[in-house]
């Protein structure tokens, strides 16, 4: 497989009058996963659908596999699987029947195929229960399990885990980081900052139809101000003469700490230190705060995350 799995330029859609991509470029590395992050109706979807030759662009180049999606539909198709927002599985069939019915849709013959994936999804106990008494994280397994067959090369995963208890969310994380390992190219959307910032090696930040950001999570979070230094001292005298040798710190007196901005690189702690030194300070305890993806995400987007939302 080429080395881009995928390589978007211009991409555009529009629903009547209304943009819901417009003009998005990315890449994404073969046997990596990226995550495509955003508030919902920002066009996470769409991508996915378009990626997946579900729906075709208003203008733009897409190339997944190494395939044109316009002109090489048959070949893209092949080489992906999808797994959408909603467990597309058939309640009136069993685990093992849903299984074998992808087999047979993708002709993949032996059931040697349905039973090692019963197996690593850890349905064996429940393949041959209708899939109607199966709970939402079973479902998503038997789901991702049926996405499987074929072996594709590259897999959509369209928000995956919403609504999934977080025990069920772990043990998804987990088959993605297998998915990986094997080789496996993902493409992940997710409301879920804590999912992105878990898995992927690359993030998209989408909002209004439009990439804001783009890089690791270490280099989004890398750009949005707040980091500092946390120091808590033994008494309050202490905390008086740090608070003077560290010019432009924020104390709290009841809890004996003082917030220090920093960079948080080496040099800049050091330097820090050091004047703890000069006044012959010792704090007993010191760590260093970043901000995480979902400082990223409202600051870019102006928007509270899904768990955040969902608290109020």
């Amino acid at each position: 497989m080429n080395s881009k799995a995928i390589a978007v330029t211009g991409l555009r859609k529009a629903f009547g009058e209304k943009a819901v991509l417009d003009g998005i470029g990315f890449e994404v590395a073969a046997g990596s996963v990226f995550a495509m992050l955003g508030p919902n109706g920002a066009g996470k979807t769409t991508t996915v659908n378009i990626l997946a030759t579900l729906m075709k662009a208003d203008a733009g180049t897409v190339r997944v596999a190494g395939h044109d999606v316009a002109t090489a539909t048959r070949q893209v198709r092949a080489a992906i699987g999808v797994t959408g927002q909603f467990a597309a599985v058939d309640e009136l069939l069993t685990g093992r029947e849903n299984l074998q019915l992808m087999a047979d849709l993708k002709r993949v013959s032996g059931s040697q195929v349905v039973d090692r994936l019963l197996e690593r999804f850890d349905l064996v106990e429940s393949a041959d229960k209708m899939t109607a008494t199966y709970s939402g994280g079973m479902r998503r397994k038997l789901d991702l399990a049926m996405t499987l067959v074929g072996n594709p090369q590259i897999i959509f995963l369209d928000e995956p885990t919403t609504g999934l208890d977080p025990r069920s969310r772990r043990t998804m994380w987990g088959i993605v980081r297998d998915l990986v390992a094997d080789g496996t190219t993902i493409f992940l959307t997710t409301q879920y900052l804590e999912e992105a910032d878990q898995l992927a090696d690359r993030v998209a930040v989408l909002d209004q139809g439009r990439l804001v950001a783009q890089g690791t999570p270490a280099e989004l979070k890398g750009q949005i101000p707040g980091t500092h230094v946390r120091l808590r001292f033994a008494a309050l005298d202490e905390l008086d003469t740090a608070a003077r040798a560290l010019p432009g710190s924020t104390r709290d007196d009841e809890e004996l700490t003082l917030r220090v901005p920093s960079d948080g690189d080496s040099k800049s702690l050091r330097a820090l230190l050091d004047r703890l030194d000069d006044v012959m300070i010792n704090a007993p305890e010191f760590s260093v705060h970043t901000p995480d993806l979902d400082d990223v995400f409202l600051a870019l987007t102006g928007h509270k995350t899904a768990e955040e939302a969902m608290a109020q």
